[in-house]
């Protein structure tokens, strides 16, 4: 991809992290002109936060200290690693989820 593309969605890539509000405001100003990069950044966040609440309805019947913080620390480098890939202008996907984010969230444009 090109560095103008980058440049262009890069601000809305970062948006899409900050929390889920964050994602549908970067939906909405990704929606014209459409941005690959804004994209890319947009369905892993999407995919981060969903894996947040499906995951964290799972752990929350185990009732048990270690799980829940072991969940946290799993959403965390997923977060984390997403937010500095979008910083740094790069195409990497999260670890584990992140290629199959591309895949389930292709509706999102």
């Amino acid at each position: 991809m090109t560095n103008e593309i980058i440049k262009q969605g890069k601000t809305t890539a970062i948006i899409a992290y900050l929390s889920m509000i964050g994602t549908i405001i970067a939906l909405f100003i990704n929606s014209e002109p459409k941005n690959l990069f804004a994209r890319f950044h947009i369905r892993q966040a999407f995919g981060i936060f969903i894996a947040f609440f499906a995951l964290g309805f799972l752990v929350s019947y185990l009732n048990s200290w270690p799980a829940t913080i072991g969940f946290y620390i799993f959403i965390i480098v997923l977060w984390g690693y997403g937010i500095v890939s979008a910083f740094q202008g790069t195409y990497t996907p999260v670890p584990i989820l992140g290629k199959q984010f591309q895949k389930w969230f292709t509706f999102i444009q």
